[in-house]
């Protein structure tokens, strides 16, 4: 059962790691433009989620 989650797992050095990928990719200016447009995204989400169950009543 642990063989299963064993590839999943994410240690310190991982996490360094793809944190010195992404900024080679992106550099630093662009790193704040894309959290901006990742926090956007997950709002209009949570916005959409909650909106959800006001249509499903307009439509009985």
């Amino acid at each position: 059962m642990t063989a299963l989650f064993l590839p999943l797992a994410i240690g310190p050095w991982q996490i360094v790691l793809i944190v010195v990928i992404v900024l080679l990719l992106f550099g630093g200016r662009k790193i704040p433009e894309l959290m901006r447009g990742l926090g956007s995204g997950i709002k209009e989400f949570k916005e959409a989620s909650k909106e959800e169950p006001n249509d499903k009543k307009l439509e009985e």
